[in-house]
C-alpha cells in the first residue's frame, strides 16, 4: 500500500471544521497516515493539541525561506529580494501544498481543504491505476464566464513555458479534496525554475493570480502528457455561499455518489455546525446503506 500524507491548510476561523476533518482522517485512512496541517503563527497555539503520530502542526513560515521576511502583526510576508508584491494568505496556502513535497516522506498527497470531511474507507491504492495516481479534470469546466479560472490558465502556462491556453471552454482542475503524486510535484517545481531562471517558489508567489490546482493539472496534461485516471466523483462537492438548514443538508448528503470518499459543504456557506454535523451523520448512513 502507498503511504498516504494528508495536507490540510488552515486558519483560526475554520478551526471548528479542521476539528470534524482531522476526526474523519482518523477514522477513514491507515495507522501511518499523517495529517500534516499548515496554520498562521498566531493560530499555532489553536492546532496544538491536534500534534501527535497521526497529525503533525506546521506553523506556514517554515516552509519559506529565510529571504521571506513577515510583516509585523500580520499573516502577510515579503520577499527580500523583490518585495512586490507581498506574499499574502490566499497564495501561502497554495504555496504549502506545493512546497509540502518536498519535506513530506509520502508515496502520494491527498490535499484537502478544511471545510471537507472523508465519509469512506481513503487510501492511494484506490485511486491508482498502472502505477498513475488519478487525476480531478472537469472536461470543459471552465467556461468564458468565468475569469478568474481563465487568467489561472494562462498564468500556469507562462510558469511552464507553454504557449497560451485557447479559448474556452478549458479544463477545470479546481476541487476540495483530490491527490497529487509528490514526485510530479517535484519535478513541476524544477520545471518552473527552469523556465523563469528563479527559485519556483519566488516565481509562484510572485503571481496575484493563480491556481495551485490549474498549475498541478496543466503540468500532468500539457507537460508530461501523463494521460492519468480522471476521477471527478472522488468528492460530494457543494459551492453554495447561502447557509442550509438541516433538510436541505440531509438531501444533500442522501446524493452521496457511490464512489465519493469525501463531503465538503464550503465554509462560505457559513451554514450552521448543526447542519454540518447531520449530513455528516446521514453520510454514514447512506455508505452504511450501500
Amino acid at each position: 500500500m502507498s503511504k498516504l500524507a494528508v495536507i490540510t491548510p488552515s486558519y483560526a476561523q475554520d478551526a471548528e471544521l479542521f476539528a470534524l476533518l482531522h476526526r474523519s482522517v482518523l477514522e477513514h485512512t491507515s495507522e501511518d497516515t499523517i495529517h500534516h496541517v499548515f496554520v498562521p503563527p498566531g493560530d499555532k497555539e489553536l492546532f496544538a493539541p491536534y500534534q501527535g503520530p497521526r497529525c503533525h502542526v506546521w506553523v506556514r513560515s517554515e516552509l519559506l525561506p529565510r529571504r521571506y521576511l513577515r510583516m509585523p502583526g500580520t499573516d502577510v510576508y515579503v520577499n527580500s529580494r523583490r518585495p512586490w508584491p507581498p506574499l499574502r494568505g490566499w497564495v501561502m496556502q497554495q504555496t504549502v501544498k506545493i512546497a509540502a513535497a518536498g519535506l513530506i516522506d509520502a508515496d502520494a498527497m491527498l490535499i484537502v481543504d478544511s471545510d471537507a470531511v472523508l465519509v469512506r474507507p481513503t487510501d492511494a491504492t484506490s485511486f491508482t491505476r498502472d502505477g498513475r495516481l488519478c487525476l480531478y479534470r472537469l472536461e470543459e469546466g471552465v467556461t468564458a464566464s468565468m475569469e478568474r479560472h481563465v487568467l489561472w490558465h494562462h498564468v500556469a502556462r507562462e510558469l511552464l513555458g507553454l504557449p497560451p491556453p485557447p479559448p474556452p471552454p478549458l479544463p477545470d482542475y479546481v476541487t476540495a479534496l483530490t491527490f497529487w503524486d509528490p514526485h510530479i510535484v517535484r519535478a513541476m517545481q524544477r520545471r518552473i525554475t527552469e523556465v523563469t531562471g528563479r527559485d519556483w517558489l519566488d516565481a509562484f508567489n510572485s503571481r496575484l493570480h493563480i491556481s495551485e490546482f490549474i498549475l498541478y493539472g496543466v503540468f500532468v496534461d500539457e507537460v508530461l502528457k501523463a494521460a492519468p485516471p480522471v476521477n471527478t466523483s472522488i468528492c460530494h462537492l457543494s459551492y453554495n455561499h447561502e447557509p442550509w438548514d438541516e433538510a436541505t443538508a440531509l438531501a444533500f448528503a442522501d446524493r452521496l455518489g457511490a464512489d465519493a470518499v469525501g463531503m465538503m459543504i464550503s465554509a462560505k456557506s457559513n451554514t450552521p455546525m448543526e447542519s454540518r454535523l447531520a449530513a455528516i451523520r446521514r453520510c454514514a448512513q447512506v455508505v452504511e446503506s450501500g
